[in-house]
């Protein structure tokens, strides 16, 4: 009897002591909830188990706090928890789990070139996928791009900036591993989009090609959903991707593509802007437009 009394006496104070009493049966569920955020294609509605830790992440604070000190232990930033996206995490740069852009196009391709184009037809990807602030804001929000649509996208962004640098008397070439659009135009604009074999197959060194891979990386990452093959290949966005879009959303060369006004939104189905001049251009052949739908 007199044990009861004594566990009882807390609950006339604070539930603080009771909560504080870490038993190793709950870090083993928080970091097995973490283990379920880094596989980044599960989802909950497919894992009763994973469903169970998210549940109760949301209703005991306790729980969540320490899922959260395990995550950040580790180098990741949990950008939510909640059943559409899971237990969504993105890795810091110091982390063990990042997954550095020039890692990534370092294994993608050899040529310092190559590297920095991989790295803008991410952020076309990004800026095609969510053209508007409202679109990030809104979880029921769905992008759709294809590939050949993003690099015709890029074309398109190619000639405004190279409209600007004449406007501003920008004449130089820039080295090719400059930072920032400016370099960047030149080299893609320069790029063949598919490649110059007989049956216009898309090499890697392409445009398309890069875009390609670019789209197939964010797939195997749980951000994108191949819906088809037409157009190049065409993705929709997951709620991960929403999600790592929003964190990313401040970047200084995001806000650059996006400023240029090649992806016009005005009833909320963006469409590429059409040039003045496409003598030139070299758009993509049926470049398939994406469109989104919420």
């Amino acid at each position: 009897m007199t044990e009861h009394v004594d566990r009882s006496e807390p609950e006339t104070g604070a539930a603080a002591p009771a909560s504080a009493a870490v038993t190793p049966a709950d870090a083993a569920d928080a970091a097995r909830l973490v283990a379920f955020g880094l596989q980044p294609k599960l989802l909950p509605a497919r894992d009763q188990e994973y469903a169970d830790l998210l549940r109760r992440y949301r209703e005991d604070p306790p729980f969540a706090r320490l899922a959260d000190a395990v995550a950040a232990g580790l180098g990741l930033v949990v950008l939510e928890v909640s059943p559409r996206a899971g237990m969504a995490v993105t890795a810091a740069e110091d982390s063990v789990f990042a997954v550095r852009m020039g890692d990534y196009a370092r294994r993608a391709a050899a040529d310092s070139g190559d590297r920095f184009l991989h790295g803008l037809a991410h952020l076309a990807v990004a800026a095609m996928a969510f053209p508007r602030p409202e679109d990030l804001a809104d979880d029921g929000y769905i992008g759709r791009v294809t590939v050949n649509g993003v690099d015709a996208f890029v074309r398109q962004a190619c000639r405004r900036l190279e409209e600007r640098a004449a406007e501003q008397g920008e004449n130089t070439d820039p080295a090719t591993d400059a930072p920032g659009l400016e370099a960047a135009w030149r080299i893609w604009a320069r790029r063949s989009a598919t490649g110059a074999t007989k049956d216009a197959r898309r090499l890697p060194g392409s445009t398309t090609g890069i875009v390609g891979k670019a789209v197939a990386f964010l797939t195997d990452s749980g951000f994108l959903q191949r819906t088809g093959d037409d157009n190049g290949g065409t993705y929709r966005t997951t709620a991960r991707y929403q999600l790592q879009v929003r964190d990313m959303a401040g970047s200084a060369a995001l806000a650059e593509l996006l400023d240029l006004g090649v992806v016009p939104v005005t009833d909320g189905t963006p469409t590429l802007l059409p040039p003045e001049d496409t003598d030139d251009l070299e758009l993509v052949a049926d470049a398939g437009l994406p469109f989104h739908a919420s």
